[in-house]
C-alpha cells in the first residue's frame, strides 16, 4: 500500500472508527497505528494471518463506503483549507 493511500485510510480511520467492530478496530489500530505486518497482528491477537487479511479487508472496504456516503473526511478537507485562507487573509 502506498504511503498516500495509507494516509486516508488512516484519516477515514480517525473518523469512523466506532463504526467498526471491535475486532476490525484492533486489527486497524495495529495495522495503521503501530504499522505491524500481517504476521505481527496475527501474533499479537492470536488470530489467523488470513483472519487479520479479511478483517484488514472488510474494515478497509467499510470505512471507504462510509465516507462515500458520509463524507465527513471531505467536509474536514474543504474546513481546513477555508480556515488558512481566513489566517493568510489575517496575516
Amino acid at each position: 500500500m502506498e504511503i498516500e493511500e495509507k494516509i486516508k485510510l488512516n484519516r477515514l480511520f480517525d473518523i469512523y472508527k466506532n463504526l467498526l467492530s471491535e475486532g476490525q478496530r484492533e486489527v486497524m489500530d495495529e495495522y495503521l497505528s503501530f504499522d505491524f505486518t500481517i504476521s505481527e497482528i496475527a501474533e499479537n491477537l492470536s488470530i489467523s494471518r488470513q483472519a487479520v487479511l479479511d478483517s484488514i479487508t472488510k474494515a478497509e472496504k467499510k470505512l471507504k463506503n462510509l465516507e462515500e456516503k458520509l463524507s465527513f473526511s471531505e467536509r474536514l478537507d474543504k474546513l481546513e483549507r477555508e480556515i488558512e485562507k481566513l489566517k493568510n487573509k489575517r496575516g
